[in-house]
């Protein structure tokens, strides 16, 4: 049966109540189970967009989360380098550190050191099913529960959208709030990001020491800085979803944004993840600080804020954000594209 919708004028925020199931929700942001992907999912949406199910699943998983990671270790290295790169050298040394001399098959692997926290488990009980953890889990949280927080607001709060800013501006910056209120609770999966953080560009802090010693340690000492991923989230989420709507809004017109095709969800999913990395970029310099030091280090935001003003000046916010543009972007862009995609194709299907 279908999920009921609120009557209200289209394109009202309020008519944007339950448009897809809670299944097609979490299906579409996660798509856990390889084989139950590729032997339904894909067979059965790629069929109407046009698109090879092997390629379709070979992309969204196996080619981008390994990369990802790669690249994610080169930006959180320049944002934690507290220098200025001046040369060819200093570059290969802040990326590689101590492999900076080595062999290029040495330098590579070695920007994967925060695999165990962010990759190899096991999910779905095929040998080949090896996915991010902590990507997929904040997938799921962040695109299949985005569209919960949109149903609340909607229902309790949907007309106030519609008479502060208007009928479609309404709805598309109802959307957006919705995503930085979900993006402020994602500091549950804090932890993981710490320990992902550290491992990639601070690995003398663990002393040793495996995750279970780690997290019997440090216990609540693993969600410090949590405010500051707060405010990195928030504007952030915000922009990602906004940026998305705004596009489906006034550049398509239109008034489902469900019934944007593959395409009109790629070209959102741009606008909304550009804008998203521009805005949270200071933010993210500082939570990475604030992650990468050793765990006894009482150093608070405001003091390495300070510290940065002072030494490497403005430009210093924005370290790392041209490979997060470059090689980050389109993989948010992808994961993001998805999710648009999959969510209301599953909804048909379920």
């Amino acid at each position: 049966m279908a999920p009921q919708v609120i009557e209200a004028a289209a394109g009202s925020a309020a008519k944007e109540f339950k448009k897809e199931s809670a299944a097609a929700r979490l299906l579409g942001s996660g798509s856990i189970s390889t084989r139950f992907v590729r032997d339904h999912t894909f067979r059965g949406c790629c069929r109407t967009r046009n698109l090879s199910p092997g390629t379709a699943f070979t992309l969204s998983f196996h080619l981008g989360d390994a990369y990802h990671v790669k690249v994610d270790t080169i930006a959180k290295r320049l944002m934690s380098n507290h220098g200025k790169v001046s040369s060819t050298a200093i570059l290969n040394k802040v990326i590689f550190k101590d492999k900076a001399d080595a062999a290029i098959t040495r330098k590579l692997t070695s920007l994967f050191p925060g695999l165990g926290y962010a990759a190899g488990y096991k999910v779905g009980g095929s040998p080949d099913n090896h996915f991010p953890l902590s990507l997929v889990l904040q997938r799921i949280y962040k695109y299949g529960g985005q569209p919960f927080v949109r149903d609340y607001l909607a229902l309790h709060h949907g007309d106030s959208f519609d008479r502060t800013f208007g009928k479609g501006t309404g709805k598309a910056i109802m959307s957006a709030t919705a995503g930085s209120i979900i993006g402020i609770g994602e500091i549950i999966l804090l932890p993981l990001d710490v320990l992902k953080i550290k491992r990639q560009t601070n690995p003398e802090a663990f002393r040793g020491r495996g995750v279970v010693k780690i997290v019997a340690d440090e216990g609540m000492g693993l969600y410090r800085g949590a405010g500051w991923t707060a405010a990195r989230n928030a504007p952030g989420s915000f922009a990602l979803f906004g940026g998305s709507a705004f596009a489906k809004e006034y550049i398509y017109k239109l008034t489902d944004y469900n019934t944007a095709s593959w395409a009109q969800n790629f070209v959102a999913s741009i606008a909304g993840a550009s804008a998203s990395l521009l805005v949270s970029a200071p933010l993210d310099v500082i939570k990475t600080r604030i992650q990468n030091r050793n765990f006894d280090n009482p150093e608070s935001g405001f003091k390495i804020v300070g510290n940065m003003v002072k030494h490497e000046g403005f430009t210093s916010f924005f370290k790392g954000l041209t490979p997060k543009l470059l090689m980050t972007g389109p993989k948010l862009v992808f994961s993001f594209w998805l999710a648009q995609t999959l969510i209301p194709a599953f909804n048909k299907i379920l």
